[in-house]
């Protein structure tokens, strides 16, 4: 299967474009219908139909008018690390690997505390 690399993310080249494009971090489907509208693509072409101009017309209209996924991740770990920074109840949270927004841990929330792994200090 072949895959476009397309803003850091491995993309299909068999999709539909709105559809690809919602695999790239911080854009929808309602956003990507939006960009293929503005930039003139149909939404029914597929990845691999495109050119490689029109990739670089799309490209270039997804970085002049929307946030980039790389720039969303830096912003998000930035206003964790505030959190954790000047000591509030979420930093500590996010620090512990538990569910921040006052979920109970007793009957779910286990992948949280499984995809985080941080070891215990005693």
């Amino acid at each position: 299967m072949v895959m476009v690399y397309f803003f850091n993310t491995n993309l299909s080249h068999k999709k539909k474009i709105a559809f690809a494009l919602t695999k790239i971090y911080g854009l929808g489907l309602h956003q990507c219908s939006q960009i293929c509208q503005e930039v003139g693509l149909s939404t029914e072409k597929r990845f691999s139909q495109l050119s490689q101009a029109e990739l670089e017309i799309l490209t270039n209209f997804i970085t002049q008018n929307y946030i980039l996924p790389s720039d969303i991740k830096r912003a998000q770990m930035q206003n964790i690390s505030r959190l954790v920074r000047i000591g509030t109840y979420r930093g500590f949270r996010h620090t512990q690997g538990l569910p921040v927004r006052g979920q109970k841990t007793h009957g779910n929330s286990k992948t949280v505390r499984k995809l985080t792994k941080i070891p215990k200090i005693f």
